[in-house]
């Protein structure tokens, strides 16, 4: 068992060269892309490693040192990457630096069905409508617990199907988009499933995954393992759902914008025409 947390371990890291070398490779790759488009938006290239930074200290700092020990701190942990890191890289267009600085076979990838299907509104949706549940709802998060490769695997899941999700919803990005009001339906539209999840964790009236139980720290009750379970349950309900209600801002601001722009032109139309 582990011990259990204080004040003091806030100065704590979980350095691993694995997740590390992750970072550092896609922070190298990124400035790579930069240095071959230098009129490349700057405002892109600070979400970028904004995200970077939100990444290493969700995954790095005191949280990575208990999220296998405290369900909450999984959860915290789970919302930093998949609602905080991963609208930020969506945000900051990598597969836009990509097409512009990359060879003529990667811009045909990215031309080509394989990435118009990965990329698709349907698909981006799905992954979160399932992904969701899945990695707290079933057995996939005692696989978490277990096997730490698993754990890592799970930390990349968040952030690319929180990557998919959210460059839909923005739409800044290269590739099929919808319309500016349909983003925000597509982002409420989500909303539910964060809602359920947390509910659904919250109504256990027992500890569903032995793996909790294993790893809790030193001296924890399995009452007290079911509290913190609630409690995971609960930061994934509101806080999901506050997430997505603050990315509802901006969303809604561009499509305001879209529509002004949009009458503008239609009434320049009708004026042209004498109407």
């Amino acid at each position: 068992m582990n011990a259990p947390f204080s004040w003091s371990h806030l100065d704590q890291w979980h350095i691993g060269l694995g997740g590390l070398s992750l970072l550092l490779g896609a922070s190298f790759f990124y400035l790579w892309g930069i240095m071959k488009v230098p009129s490349y938006s700057r405002w892109r290239i600070v979400s970028f490693f904004a995200g970077i930074l939100v990444t290493f200290l969700a995954t790095q700092s005191v949280l990575g040192v208990f999220d296998m020990t405290y369900f909450s701190a999984h959860m915290i942990q789970h919302l930093l990457l998949i609602m905080v890191a991963a609208p930020l890289f969506a945000l900051s267009g990598p597969l836009d630096l990509i097409y512009e600085a990359g060879t003529p076979r990667m811009k045909a990838a990215l031309d080509g069905r394989i990435a118009a299907v990965i990329l698709h509104p349907l698909v981006a949706f799905l992954a979160y409508f399932v992904f969701i549940p899945l990695s707290h709802l079933t057995g996939v998060f005692n696989l978490m617990l277990t096997h730490e490769w698993f754990h890592h695997l799970e930390q990349i899941g968040f952030l690319l199907v929180g990557y998919l999700f959210f460059r839909i919803a923005f739409g800044i990005e290269r590739g099929q988009q919808i319309h500016p009001g349909l983003r925000l339906v597509f982002v409420m539209a989500a909303v539910p499933v964060d809602t359920v999840t947390g509910l659904a964790l919250m109504m256990n009236t027992h500890v569903p995954y032995h793996g909790l139980l294993t790893m809790a720290p030193m001296g924890a009750s399995v009452a007290w393992v079911l509290q913190n379970f609630h409690l995971g349950g609960a930061i994934m309900w509101i806080g999901g759902d506050a997430l997505m209600l603050l990315a509802c801002i901006p969303i809604t601001v561009h499509w305001v914008r879209w529509e002004t722009v949009r009458t503008r032109a239609i009434d320049a139309e009708l004026d042209a025409m004498g109407l």
